[in-house]
């Protein structure tokens, strides 16, 4: 029951990784524009400019990941076969 539960939280696919990244942009553009109205000028744009940097590493990542994970799976079938 554990392990079905646990397989909601694990992202499969790519349109997964992008539902995700919407989210976390989302987010970040939100909690960015919190950051200019309370520190106007240089520093909030900056504080705004790495949230929404740290959802452009955390996409890329992710959709490294599901790459990697499927050329390790059809890698491994490949060597099931041989």
């Amino acid at each position: 029951m554990l392990r079905k539960i646990g397989r909601l939280f694990v992202i499969k696919t790519r349109f997964e990784a992008y539902l995700i990244i919407y989210a976390l942009a989302t987010g970040a553009a939100e909690r960015g524009s919190v950051y200019l109205d309370q520190f106007p000028g240089t520093g909030g744009k900056l504080l705004f400019a790495a949230c929404m940097g740290s959802v452009f590493l955390a996409g890329a990542k992710m959709l490294d990941c599901l790459r990697f994970e499927r050329a390790r799976d059809l890698a491994k079938d490949v060597a099931t076969f041989a």
